[in-house]
């Protein structure tokens, strides 16, 4: 069979020539990221693979951006381990855009803030535990991780959300952890680590802002359900 070439197709068909004339705006995901790779396979453009691609990720760029390199290498014709390096560095990038826009606003001032700053957690292939302290204005002195589990839990130590926190002489704290399963709803150990870092940051006169559980589906508030 003869390889399939984006040059063969029109002009305003062709991914560069579509931004070039249109703006980055215009363009498909598969597009761009046919743009990174440059070629397809035999059979496939650079567009045609990169449409299979995500098809096989449901379309989610989180997904894709779960990937590895040796999947990605073993499951596609056409993709070696450059490309398969330029498609997950591209992902990063977003995920890292994504908090920068956060971070730039200097202050967590809601649920969704916050959301938006942990949002980069769907790309984690296990659970995790993250603390991020806040100053009394609510502007951002830093995060850490407290806690890395498996698919279906990791157990927090409240000792050592609170060193953190009082080393960095946090005024309020945000909890937030990823459920790989993609459930968002809170199991009976989260309830129980929500009331137990509620009491101890109340015996430390620190808040508890809120604790979020990030999924590919959004987040869960503890504070926007009326559980803080």
């Amino acid at each position: 069979m003869n390889k399939v070439n984006i040059k063969d197709l029109p002009e305003e068909a062709r991914p560069r020539e579509k931004m070039m004339a249109h703006g980055a705006e215009a363009l498909s995901d598969a597009e761009l990221l046919a743009i990174l790779i440059g070629s397809g396979n035999a059979e496939e453009t650079a567009v045609g693979l990169m449409q299979r691609v995500l098809k096989d990720c449901d379309n989610s760029l989180n997904t894709l951006g779960r990937m590895t390199i040796d999947s990605l290498m073993a499951r596609y014709k056409g993709i070696g381990e450059a490309k398969a390096i330029t498609l997950l560095a591209a992902c990063e990038l977003g995920s890292r855009r994504r908090r920068e826009e956060v971070l730039d606003k200097k202050k967590i001032g809601n649920s969704r803030d916050a959301y938006e700053y942990f949002a980069r957690l769907r790309d984690l292939p296990l659970e995790e535990c993250h603390v991020l302290m806040l100053r009394q204005n609510q502007s951002i002195i830093g995060e850490v991780m407290v806690s890395r589990g498996g698919l279906t839990g990791t157990a927090v130590d409240v000792r050592e959300v609170m060193r953190h926190a009082v080393l960095n002489r946090a005024v309020a704290i945000v909890l937030c952890h990823y459920h790989p399963s993609g459930n968002l709803r809170p199991s009976h150990e989260d309830d129980n680590l929500t009331k137990r870092v509620a009491e101890a940051c109340g015996t430390m006169s620190i808040q508890l802002v809120d604790h979020l559980i990030v999924a590919d589906a959004g987040y869960y508030s503890y504070k926007e359900n009326g559980k803080l």
